[in-house]
């Protein structure tokens, strides 16, 4: 497939990928999913489950199985990548990895029970699997097939799209989970069935993911370069890729990446572990019903589609750099007021400067990163090393979330713990400023 940077059509089906894979994180891993995992995992006012012969807290529990999953990730998808890059086939295990999220995200049906907690485990992990490693691929045709100047706009259409769709399928899913009986989801009794209409939910987001991808994988190159490769010992061909393009980044001419990387990974850690884990703060310490949790995520969704192109406006008037900078600021302040929040009306407040900057934050930082890679082909393996970023930096912040949980009993006092990791990123992104003045 031929084409040329900026066409239309190509940058039509990239964007339609943020339609289609948002639904996960929204519906499945914010929403849904982890109040499920709790309500499904709690028994009789009891909150412990046993895993391995342990009894563990449910809600500590899940944040540990979301670091898992990204530990996982981290592991695989570096190698993958530069497979990716050296046979010219980024549009492939895109496909791949997308189809495996989809499944797992279907699979969340059969979770019924504590009897069967495994199936929760298995089918959230390979969902999450599947979501990251596509998500590594989709990055990395940004620089690809947009001129840079343009980058951070389209970055943020992609984001804005994500954030539609997911509200829109969110949307739906609330109205079948609040009304069941009226959809014919009742039990055996004849009363509503509120637990098989949630379980639903992640059938109609796996169905959702599937059928849009096919939107992008029928617009999107598979091999930009033109590169053709053997099956054979692609892996080790791969992890050449790899540690080709570490070796270049490590040059000092490439040095600002990696001050970059480094504040990323502190302030992804925060908003990441907020994407996973807002909905049982909200829960948990506020009290807030499934639907208020629900009109909170909405909220969020609503606000940052306006986040998204207020910090693309921004980065035009004070740089990437800075206004990055200013979001990671706004982030410290929402963390450390989040700490006395008790009231519902200041959870929505926050809930709407935490969309505010959630949107601003995600597509600046992919399009930033776009800005700073070099004249290069190997642009899946570059990205491995932001997504590796994310992704750890996810792991350490779900698995510390826990840890704080586990000794403290409360979940506010990792709302502190977060709003220090913006500010440390904050640092480090006024370091990478530094290095890019000079």
């Amino acid at each position: 497939m031929s084409f040329e940077k900026g066409d239309k059509k190509v940058i039509n089906a990239w964007c339609w990928y943020d339609w289609a894979n948002s639904v996960y994180p929204l519906v499945i891993t914010t929403a849904v999913f982890p109040i499920y995992f709790s309500a499904v995992t709690s028994a009789n006012g009891n909150d412990t489950i046993n895993v391995l012969g342990k009894a563990i807290n449910n809600n500590e529990f899940y944040s540990y199985l979301v670091s898992l999953s990204f530990v996982l990730v981290a592991m695989i998808s570096p190698v993958l990548s530069g497979i990716a890059d050296y046979a010219g086939k980024k549009r492939t295990f895109m496909q791949i990895f997308s189809t495996m999220g989809a499944i797992g995200a279907l699979s969340l049906f059969f979770f019924t029970s504590r009897d069967n907690l495994w199936i929760g485990i298995g089918g959230s992990v390979l969902a999450s699997i599947g979501f990251a490693g596509s998500i590594v691929f989709y990055n990395a045709f940004l620089p690809e097939i947009v001129e840079e100047s343009r980058m951070d706009m389209v970055s943020a259409r992609g984001f804005t799209m994500g954030y539609i769709g997911s509200s829109i399928l969110l949307i739906l899913c609330f109205i079948v989970i609040s009304t069941p009986a009226t959809f014919g989801i009742v039990d055996a009794a004849g009363e509503p069935d509120k637990a098989m209409a949630t379980r639903l939910s992640f059938v109609m987001s796996g169905v959702w993911w599937l059928g849009f991808a096919q939107i992008s994988f029928a617009g999107l190159p598979n091999n930009i370069h033109g590169r053709k490769a053997s099956t054979r010992k692609l892996v080790r061909h791969g992890y050449r890729e790899l540690m080709a393009v570490l070796h270049q980044i490590r040059q000092p001419e490439q040095r600002r990446i990696l001050w970059f990387l480094l504040a990323f990974f502190f302030f992804a850690l925060g908003y990441m572990t907020v994407i996973y884990l807002a909905a049982l703060f909200g829960k948990i310490e506020i009290g807030l019903e499934d639907w208020k949790l629900m009109l909170t995520v909405l909220i969020i969704q609503f606000v940052a589609i306006g986040g998204s192109y207020l910090f693309a406006f921004l980065s035009k008037k004070f740089g990437n750099i800075r206004a990055l900078v200013i979001a990671t600021l706004v982030w410290t302040c929402i963390c450390g007021t989040t700490y006395f929040v008790e009231t519902e009306g200041a959870f929505y407040v926050i809930a709407f400067f935490v969309g505010t900057v959630m949107g601003g934050i995600q597509a600046l930082a992919r399009s930033t990163y776009a800005k700073l890679l070099p004249e290069t082909q190997d642009h899946a393996s570059y990205y491995s090393f932001y997504e590796l970023t994310e992704k750890v930096a996810t792991a350490v912040g779900t698995l510390f979330y826990g840890l704080i949980i586990a000794l403290t009993g409360s979940m506010r006092n990792s709302t502190l713990f977060l709003g220090s990791m913006f500010l440390v990123g904050m640092v480090f992104l006024l370091i990478a400023d530094r290095k890019q003045s000079h």
